[in-house]
């Protein structure tokens, strides 16, 4: 018998959770249902994915064993008000950034059952990274099936409650900021006359490549930028120009600007 697990909100982020789990579901252990404002946006994804739509969010609780809350952070407290009468002890999991367990208990009650999750943007090419926090109330098998669930769109860890604001700077937010630098990587190419298509091909490959070796090996970031920098090479030349421009501390000042949002958007 199949788990029934439904979305409330199918865009960005619940809709690459959803293709995620149809694509990596090879077993049909799960069975998905959605709902979402955008109904001909809603539509397309069933008809593209093969989930069954539902016509509000309290129909979709009535049907589902676990309930993903897929909105922005502004809109969760209508949507709880919303389902509160109906959720009853199903399991509650939120991708919203800066929001605790506990401001969903004050508006469910302290027998709710809340999962707090951040994942990321990747996740809509199966390569997202989702941190997760539970509260008391699951079971070891409640929350193998949540970490499974997230798993099909990337890699999922859990991690402390207290710590989920920091690492919306890095892992929530973070893409930005490699867009970013991939941009002005290709945008340089350009300049020297490689064509655009390919200087962003590049770019993004190197910046893939990258990181599976910090993955992949173990080394130290250091290590392996110090394995590129030959003494009075082309690579050292590039780093000292990065560090005269302040280039990991525009980082680390940009990562706690986005912590400090987070913060606030948790205590608003």
């Amino acid at each position: 018998m199949s788990v029934k697990v439904g979305f409330i909100g199918a865009g960005n982020m619940g809709g690459a959770l959803i293709k995620g789990i149809m694509k990596g579901d090879t077993d049909k252990k799960y069975e998905i249902f959605a709902c979402d404002i955008n109904r001909k946006a809603l539509d397309r994804l069933a008809a593209e994915t093969g989930i069954k739509p539902c016509k509000d969010a309290v129909e979709l609780v009535n049907v589902s064993d676990i309930v993903f809350i897929s909105v922005k952070p502004r809109y969760a407290k209508a949507v709880l008000e919303e389902i509160r009468d109906t959720l009853g002890n199903k399991v509650l999991v939120s991708i919203a950034v800066g929001l605790p367990i506990s401001w969903y208990k004050g508006i469910l009650g302290n027998q709710a059952r809340v999962v707090r999750t951040m994942p990321n943007t990747p996740a809509l090419v199966g390569e997202g990274m989702t941190l997760v926090c539970f509260d008391n109330t699951l079971s070891s098998d409640e929350k193998e099936s949540i970490m499974e669930l997230l798993r099909y769109s990337g890699m999922a860890e859990e991690l402390e409650e207290s710590l989920m604001d920091e690492v919306t700077a890095l892992t929530g937010s973070s893409p930005a900021y490699v867009f970013m630098f991939i941009e002005a990587m290709a945008d340089a190419a350009v300049q020297s006359g490689i064509p655009r298509d390919q200087a962003y091909r590049l770019a993004a490959q190197a910046v893939l490549g990258s990181a599976k070796m910090v993955l992949e090996t173990g080394k130290h970031p250091g290590e392996l930028k110090d394995m590129v920098c030959s003494p009075a090479g082309t690579t050292i030349e590039a780093v000292a120009e990065l560090e005269k421009a302040g280039f990991r501390s525009a980082v680390i000042r940009a990562m706690g600007e986005c912590t400090k949002k987070a913060r606030e958007i948790g205590k608003q």
